[in-house]
């Protein structure tokens, strides 16, 4: 019988910093469907702001804050 030796990984280890990117992509979310119930409905606001803000949120922020590593300089 042979064993196999195993690498130490964590399996997904979150860091400060990725909770931080989650937290600001969240607060963004609430922030863009706020503003796209301001005012009328053919506003500035709510047909051009608040879908930039949303997409940066779900597009950008949220990944990166899951997929975010620190380069580990320890070899």
């Amino acid at each position: 019988m042979v064993k196999k030796k195993h690498a130490k990984t964590s399996p997904l280890v979150l860091t400060k910093k990725n909770y931080l990117l989650f937290g600001i992509g969240i607060l963004l979310i609430v922030v863009g469907y706020i503003s796209m119930s301001k005012g009328p409905a053919n506003s500035f606001w709510s047909l051009t702001l608040a879908p930039i803000i949303l997409c940066i949120a779900y597009l950008i922020l949220i990944p990166i804050s899951i997929f975010w590593r620190e380069k580990n300089t320890q070899n």
